[in-house]
């Protein structure tokens, strides 16, 4: 896939909705969306970055949240004894986007004209259109590129508290980008750094089953200007540490970020990563740039699936 892809405004409009769309550009039958952009090449590109081969977990453990958000139930995990020298495991209540997640093309529907591509299937358990196999068989390994919203508006003296629901808008993102003197490139995964885990951290039992209750964040604006910079910057994904990618809640008067960029472009969306100690190992290197590596469970009809995403200094 090279960099002659359409730009957002000349990308077709459904009248019914009113929004753009991508269907067809990587194909009539694509099951992979912009993940398509993470190629080869790409991969060459990424393992040149790496420096000294340190490895930095991106993964949250499997049962954090704590309560988990969203009304999900919390995961149960069982050992078994096979026999006196033989243990084995098991999980129950696996919800797939209950951690740091990938949500997948079948996460989210554009009302009756259908999940990406236009697939109006009621999908049911196994393989599939848009089942997260597609991106598991694919791979998502190539340059990660991270933006540290946080600390941009700190630089600036701005308050920012990541579980306020404030919305950053493109300009935002391009001011962050402009900060740390970095450029997007075709096939990124972009990282967005808001602060959320390390704040999530500090919270007590207490805290934490309040704030599930009422869950608010900083996030991207659901903005067409939005939809616009992620598109015509070409990047593969958009990985965030906060539980929406999008701000929460959002605002219905300027739209959904999850509707324009997961059934419509055909985003990958990464949730609630874990930045905190990557963002510090890059600014002692003074670089933002790194390989990503992530490999979704290979789940035939999968929805969504944990990250299990590192990153390779």
């Amino acid at each position: 896939m090279t960099n002659d892809l359409p730009a957002f405004d000349d990308l077709p409009v459904i009248d019914g909705l009113g929004l753009r769309h991508a269907w067809g550009v990587f194909g009539d039958a694509d099951d992979l969306g912009t993940i398509n952009l993470l190629t080869p090449d790409c991969v060459v590109k990424a393992s040149r970055l790496v420096e000294t081969g340190e490895v930095v977990n991106l993964s949250l453990p499997l049962t954090e949240p704590e309560p988990p958000l969203f009304g999900r139930e919390p995961l149960r995990h069982e050992i078994h004894n096979i026999d006196r020298n033989t243990l084995d495991d098991s999980v129950s209540s696996l919800f797939t986007q209950a951690s740091s997640q990938w949500d997948g093309l079948r996460h989210i529907r554009a009302r009756e004209f259908g999940y990406y591509g236009g697939v109006t299937d009621d999908f049911e358990p196994g393989a599939g259109r848009l089942g997260i196999e597609h991106w598991a068989a694919h791979g998502m390994v190539g340059r990660g590129l991270l933006l540290d919203v946080a600390a941009y508006f700190e630089a600036q003296g701005e308050p920012f508290d990541p579980h306020a629901a404030r919305a950053v808008s493109a300009d935002d993102l391009r001011a962050v980008a402009d900060h740390q003197g970095v450029a997007i490139e075709t096939g990124d995964v972009l990282c967005l750094r808001f602060g959320w885990v390390e704040r999530y951290q500090a919270l007590n039992r207490p805290a934490r089953e309040k704030y599930a209750a009422n869950v608010t964040a900083a996030g991207l604006a659901g903005s067409e200007d939005m939809a616009r910079l992620l598109w015509d910057w070409h990047v593969a994904a958009v990985a965030c540490d906060n539980p929406a990618v999008e701000v929460a809640p959002g605002d219905s008067a300027v739209g959904s970020l999850h509707r324009r960029l997961l059934p419509l472009l055909g985003f990958a969306f990464g949730e609630m990563l874990d930045f905190s100690v990557l963002a510090d190992r890059l600014r002692e290197r003074a670089r933002w740039t790194f390989m990503f590596t992530a490999v979704p469970l290979n789940l035939p009809g999968g929805v969504g699936s944990p990250a299990n995403a590192v990153a390779i200094l």
